[in-house]
């Protein structure tokens, strides 16, 4: 008796769970508070022309103008949902790697790589002190996309 109540238990719990699954997405690749960042939704991408400019001066080791940096971070902050704020700073680079023809491993700039440029841009959350999410709770302010 007890395994058809065990058995019957399991299939309720596998019902539930697949329905919760199918309600909340979660078998689709953009699911969760970034889905709303995806430019196929409508969401407009922030070109952060300053953290463009901030970005490449950085990565050569020039000094950053004041203007500059509150330039960038003022646009960062603009971007009402933190969780876009690493996926336009990842387009942002993206269209820099593509307008100075980037290859991985190679310079972008005379005096900077490709991945000093990525860990650059990465940083931009912190060195602003704008919130980005953090699922690791290690308190980073970087995006995680740096990683890889």
């Amino acid at each position: 008796m007890w395994m058809k109540t065990v058995f019957w238990g399991l299939l309720l719990f596998m019902l539930v769970a697949t329905t919760m699954a199918v309600e909340y997405g979660a078998r689709s690749h953009n699911s969760g508070p970034w889905s709303w960042c995806d430019p196929a939704t409508g969401y407009k991408v922030s070109a952060l022309t300053g953290c463009r400019a901030m970005v490449k001066l950085q990565c050569v080791g020039s000094q950053v103008p004041e203007a500059v940096l509150r330039d960038c971070c003022q646009q960062l902050a603009d971007i009402n949902n933190e969780w876009c704020r690493c996926g336009d700073l990842s387009s942002m680079l993206r269209s820099v790697y593509q307008e100075l023809g980037a290859r991985e491993g190679k310079e972008v700039l005379p005096g900077c790589r490709k991945e000093v440029m990525k860990l650059t841009a990465a940083s931009v959350p912190e060195v602003c002190k704008v919130p980005i999410p953090n699922p690791s709770g290690d308190g980073a302010g970087v995006c995680y996309w740096a990683a890889y």
